[in-house]
């Protein structure tokens, strides 16, 4: 393992793993909420790194965070971004949720969610846990796993 940067070992790791699968990429690492760096690719051939719901996406991250730790000594922490692509997507859910818990208290009933990755479902919670009047839960299985949504005083 070699000392170093965190975001420098981030940055040349990805370039160099994108480059060796055929893609022409920049790379910049900015601080995203709280002290997590987001490595955001900037590429012309984003669809192909995203996928379809973001699953190469996923699975792209998840082999750059292994080479990272192979180099770096402490805890890497990063996320992957293509194109401000999970920004976006985030921006999204996160307005989604609120409105859907402003539904729910507004009609005083639950309100269930279409399925969900877990690290979608995972910020339906954060968001929501931030609202004392709503509380949210995860029900199914799998693929089918998704987010309930429901007035506090209902549960």
């Amino acid at each position: 393992m070699k000392e170093g940067n965190l975001e420098e070992i981030v940055k040349e790791t990805v370039i160099e793993l994108v480059s060796k699968m055929g893609f022409e990429v920049e790379v910049e690492i900015e601080k995203g909420d709280g002290e997590t760096l987001v490595c955001n690719i900037r590429t012309e051939e984003s669809s192909f790194l995203i996928g379809q719901y973001g699953i190469n996406l996923q699975s792209l991250q998840h082999i750059a965070r292994l080479l990272v730790r192979q180099k770096f000594q402490d805890r890497a922490d990063f996320v992957l971004d293509v194109n401000s692509y999970r920004r976006e997507k985030n921006s999204s859910i996160i307005k989604m949720a609120q409105e859907v818990a402003r539904q729910c208290l507004l009609e005083k009933r639950a309100v269930v969610l279409r399925p969900m990755s877990p690290y979608e479902r995972r910020i339906v919670h954060l968001e929501l846990s931030k609202m004392e009047e709503i509380k949210t839960e995860s029900i199914g299985e799998g693929e089918d796993r998704r987010v309930v949504i429901k007035p506090a005083d209902l549960v």
